[in-house]
């Protein structure tokens, strides 16, 4: 009998001396070793934390965003990060950029991988099927570079030729509804708008379709080189991306408002733009 209280008692004291062991483990599972996991793009901020949105973009579209170097480190510049920043700081952000392939921009809306695209984006009703877009903070329009000598100047002298413009844009659009009245129109599609620039410049394309603010830079640095307007009823105007059912769109769209009726937008402009 006493042999048998004893083996119950060492029982009981065992699985007793588990229980707290496994007491302890249970409030401790994120513990030594385990980093806290951090927010995706569109989540909230551990408390304390300053906000931060991540803005996607395609830094290649001078004057609209560009990396500058002339500080001694890269640092993605231009009028649209200026415009974010803005509209971070009124609604108590910070803002993070991600610099990558303009067509790759509205699938990292789509995969929540950013929380909103500024990247000279026009609200296309292709590109309204995917996400929702605020106003228009700036119109455009689309035009033709070429070499001086060319006399590539209307878009009906396109014909078999070769263009060049920028892969997933408005432009790209714009010379696929070109080709179909311009007999032999050929359309290179490329990701940056310098590769563009050089194609033209080489010789390897006949022609560009740019827009006008951006072909307004490249001509300016490159005197050989000419654009000439597209002249068209549509407006191409920019507006800010974001992924389906943002919350975001409503108070971007405010701070749009306050810009252009306060100055600070034609502000920007003329900083940028030179008008």
């Amino acid at each position: 009998m006493k042999k048998q209280t004893s083996i119950f008692s060492i029982a009981l004291t065992s699985l007793l001396a588990a229980a707290v062991i496994a007491g302890c483990g249970t409030g401790n599972q994120s513990g030594a070793g385990q980093a806290p996991a951090q927010p995706q793009a569109g989540q909230e901020q551990p408390s304390g934390e300053k906000k931060t949105l991540t803005m996607a973009t395609s830094a290649d579209y001078k004057p609209y965003e560009f990396h500058d170097l002339t500080s001694g480190k890269d640092e993605i510049v231009g009028f649209d990060v200026d415009i974010a920043k803005y509209i971070a700081k009124e609604l108590g952000y910070e803002v993070q950029i991600n610099d990558m392939n303009f067509d790759g921009l509205v699938p990292a809306l789509q995969t929540n991988r950013a929380d909103f695209v500024m990247a000279g984006m026009t609200p296309t009703p292709e590109r309204q099927k995917n996400v929702d877009f605020s106003e228009i903070y700036y119109d455009a329009k689309n035009t033709i570079v070429s070499k001086k000598e060319s006399n590539l100047t209307k878009p009906d002298q396109l014909a078999g030729k070769k263009v060049a413009v920028q892969l997933g844009s408005i432009q790209e659009s714009a010379a696929k509804e070109l080709a179909k009245t311009a007999t032999g129109l050929q359309i290179t599609s490329l990701n940056k708008t310098g590769e563009i620039v050089e194609e033209v410049k080489t010789g390897r394309v006949d022609a560009a379709i740019l827009e006008d603010t951006v072909a307004k830079g490249f001509v300016e640095s490159n005197p050989g080189l000419q654009y000439t307007t597209i002249e068209s009823n549509e407006k191409n105007g920019s507006a800010v991306a974001f992924p389906k059912g943002s919350t975001h769109v409503k108070e971007f769209n405010d701070v749009i408002k306050k810009m252009q009726e306060n100055g600070e937008m034609d502000k920007l402009i003329k900083k940028w733009f030179g008008q």
